[in-house]
């Protein structure tokens, strides 16, 4: 046990936290495994960038409509219930991918909108069930460990999705790590068998939650912040994945390119979790940002595979160091807003709309400058710009004043409440 506490430092685990993380764990394996691949099948079929947006505009519009309902879900049945109808719906859409087979290009919408519902119930109740379990000393472990996970997941993942698509003619690789995405889901949704049951009540506060951005200034500020990493997420999760297949012609390369990326940020996140304390969240997030921004440049000018590796280290350093603060940070900011521990859910679906919102945007601006403009010419352009949208959180961030010591949220039955994010937003695909 000694060694457990050297390694992790002075933090208690329950149960429900360690069930928690191996789901998130199952899941990120899952979506590194086959993630970043679809798009590439997709673009294999169609080679139109304009193809890809639609397929990732389903998601983004989806995703937030579903928190929308999920969160009324939320307030009315267990949350558990509700992770499980994502990981359905996340399995639903290997299933049809698995059937359609080489059509896919024919069912953009469709897809994307099942991976967006999937993904909406998912993260509502992951979010949710991590608001109730974590406690304020455990948060940035929460978040660092969970980074972890997710870059432990994206050095097996990637590669080993590269090599089995490699080995296999035609679409048989791309058949067998849809499979086994499959197979990690339903384990995932037997983990949550495993975690006590958390119903819900009281009303659906959407509106109100809202409404605060006018009364509490550090709401308002950490939702258009969100905004803002949503415009630059929603075209580069996806976009570099397929700049790495374009540049190299191989499914291997990709894998290689989301390992490297993940080795170095499994190093970083650790670190970043260790070493990032609440003084120096606010210069972290801004170091983190603009190194996001400056590392653009290696890639949009001069497309290598060179070029996109060197890409892969900047960025696995720079999201750690921004996300790891940048989470708790905003958490810290429900934690203090009105009615947080009744209103929990809809701060969730709030921040998502905000989120997912600057999602939209960066990607129906993506679809209009490929189908107008020259691609070659316009969409370096077009990425500068969007690309400085986690450089921006930090004009946000520092205007945001919490009172110190910090006061717990407790429910009535005296549990502390606290929040997470989805620490699983990067470029490497996954």
């Amino acid at each position: 046990m000694s060694k457990m506490q050297k390694l992790i430092g002075n933090i208690e685990i329950n149960k429900d936290l360690l069930m928690l993380l191996t789901i998130g764990g199952l899941y990120s394996l899952s979506i590194a495994l086959s993630n970043s691949f679809v798009n590439v099948y997709l673009w294999k079929q169609t080679g139109e960038f304009a193809d890809l947006g639609i397929y990732n505009l389903s998601i983004a519009i989806m995703q937030p409509l579903t928190f929308i309902l999920a969160g009324r879900w939320a307030k009315k049945i267990d949350r558990v219930i509700v992770l499980r109808l994502g990981v359905l719906f996340l399995s639903i859409f290997y299933v049809l991918v698995l059937i359609i087979g080489t059509h896919a290009n024919q069912f953009l919408v469709l897809m994307g909108a099942l991976l967006g519902i999937g993904y909406g119930f998912y993260w509502l109740a992951f979010n949710v069930l991590t608001f109730e379990i974590t406690e304020p000393e455990t948060r940035d472990f929460f978040n660092g460990f969970l980074g972890i996970l997710t870059s432990s997941a994206g050095m097996i993942g990637p590669i080993s999705a590269g090599l089995v698509i490699s080995l296999f003619s035609g679409n048989g690789g791309y058949k067998i790590i849809f499979a086994i995405s499959l197979i990690l889901f339903a384990c995932a949704v037997g983990m949550s068998l495993l975690i006590k049951r958390r119903p819900s009540n009281g009303q659906y506060l959407i509106k109100q939650v809202y409404l605060q951005r006018k009364s509490d200034s550090n709401w308002k500020l950490i939702t258009i912040a969100h905004f803002f990493q949503g415009l630059r997420e929603g075209t580069f999760i996806f976009v570099i994945g397929v700049f790495v297949f374009i540049t190299t012609g191989s499914e291997l390369a990709l894998g290689t390119f989301g390992m490297i990326n993940s080795a170095i940020a499994f190093i970083a996140y650790y670190a970043a979790s260790r070493l990032i304390t609440k003084k120096i969240r606010k210069k972290a997030i801004l170091a983190g940002g603009m190194l996001l921004y400056v590392s653009i440049f290696l890639i949009l000018f001069k497309m290598s595979y060179q070029n996109l590796l060197i890409y892969a280290v900047c960025i696995a350093i720079a999201y750690p160091t921004l996300l790891v603060p940048y989470v708790s940070l905003t958490y810290d900011v429900i934690g203090r807003a009105w009615n947080a521990a009744g209103a929990r859910v809809e701060y969730m679906v709030i921040r998502e709309l905000f989120l997912n919102g600057g999602r939209v945007v960066s990607i129906a601006g993506f679809i209009t400058v490929v189908t107008l403009f020259n691609v070659q010419k316009a969409l370096p352009v077009y990425l500068a710009v969007i690309g400085a949208g986690h450089a921006l959180i930090y004009l946000f961030v520092r205007r945001i004043h919490l009172q110190e010591p910090a006061e717990s949220i407790n429910r009535e039955d005296g549990e502390i409440l606290v929040a997470e994010s989805n620490l699983m937003d990067g470029e490497n695909g996954t």
